[in-house]
C-alpha cells in the first residue's frame, strides 16, 4: 500500500486520455460526494482515489469542477448523499428499481462482477445461486447483490448473514464462519493483494464467477430538480471522454502496481 500512496499523486497522468488534458479548463468550483471506502473503486488510499473516482473526477474536471470525496460507512453514505445539502449525491452505486425512486443515475462509472469466494479446501459451493441451498453466505449490510439474489434472500431461499464490510467478511470466511461470501471480483483481488492478508491466506481463496451478471456502478445524484440538472450536465461531459479506455488503463496500471512492476512513463 505504501507503493500505491507513493504513486497516487495525479489523476490524469495516471489514467486519463492525454489529449484531454490541454482541453480541460482549470477547476474553479468544488462538488462533493459522499462515498464508502470501497477499494479499488473508491478509496483515499489509491491513485486518483480509485477507478470510479478517477472517472468521475475526469468528467467534472472537464466541466471546471474539483471533486471532493468524503468517506462514511455505506448506510451513512446513502443518508448523507441523499439528505445533506453539502453533497451532490453519493457513489459508487448499483442501479435497482428501489433506488430509481431516490436517484438520478449517471452513465456508468465502472463495471463490476459479483463472485462467490470460498475456501479451496472446502470445495466450490456451487456454480449457480440455486445450488447454494442453505449454506451460510456472507454479504455486506446495505449492498444490493442483484435482483435474483436479493429476491431469493427475501423468499428465504438463501441463508445469508450481513457483515460490516468486505474485509470483515473475508476474515470470517477464513475462519469458516461462512461457507462462501458475495464479493466483487476486483475488490476481492485488491483485498487479497494488500497488506491485510498473507500469502498463505491468499492461496486458500478461490471463487466462482458464474453466479452473477456483470453490473455497472453509477453516481446517484439527488432525485430533485438540481440533481436532474447535474446528472444531465455530467452525462453530456462524459460523452466527450473515452471512459472505457480510462477504465481499462486504470486496471492495467493498478495490476502493475500491486505486482510491484514500475509504471511506464
Amino acid at each position: 500500500m505504501r507503493l500505491l500512496r507513493a504513486v497516487g499523486l495525479s489523476l490524469l497522468t495516471f489514467c486519463a486520455v492525454p489529449a484531454l488534458q490541454a482541453q480541460t479548463p482549470p477547476a474553479t468550483r468544488v462538488v462533493r460526494f459522499a462515498t464508502d471506502d470501497w477499494p479499488p473503486f473508491v478509496s483515499p488510499r489509491l491513485p486518483a482515489e480509485g477507478m470510479s473516482a478517477a472517472m468521475v473526477s475526469a468528467v467534472f474536471e472537464r466541466m471546471g469542477y474539483l471533486v471532493k470525496y468524503e468517506y462514511f460507512p455505506w448506510k451513512r453514505t446513502m443518508q448523507f448523499g441523499l439528505g445533506d445539502p453539502r453533497y451532490a449525491g453519493f457513489m459508487a452505486v448499483w442501479r435497482t428499481l428501489e433506488r430509481e425512486k431516490l436517484c438520478h443515475f449517471s452513465v456508468p462509472i465502472g463495471n463490476t462482477l459479483g463472485v462467490l469466494a470460498y475456501l479451496k479446501e472446502d470445495g466450490a459451493p456451487g456454480a449457480t445461486l440455486q445450488e447454494l441451498g442453505k449454506l451460510r453466505i456472507g454479504t455486506v449490510a446495505g449492498y444490493a447483490n442483484g435482483e435474483q439474489f436479493d429476491a431469493m434472500v427475501a423468499r428465504g431461499e438463501l441463508n445469508t448473514e450481513e457483515g460490516l464490510n468486505d474485509a470483515t467478511n473475508l476474515r470470517k470466511l477464513l475462519i469458516r464462519r461462512y461457507r462462501a461470501i458475495v464479493i466483487e471480483r476486483h475488490v476481492l483481488q485488491h483485498l487479497l493483494m494488500g497488506p491485510g492478508f498473507s500469502k498463505a491466506e491468499r492461496e486458500r481463496i478461490a471463487f466462482v464467477d458464474t453466479a452473477f451478471k456483470e453490473r455497472p456502478v453509477h453516481v446517484c445524484f439527488k432525485r430533485d430538480a438540481d440533481g436532474a440538472l447535474q446528472q444531465k450536465r455530467f452525462n453530456e461531459a462524459a460523452r466527450e471522454i473515452d471512459l472505457a479506455r480510462l477504465e481499462r488503463d486504470y486496471w492495467k496500471r493498478l495490476d502493475q502496481l500491486l505486482a510491484g512492476v514500475p509504471a511506464a512513463p
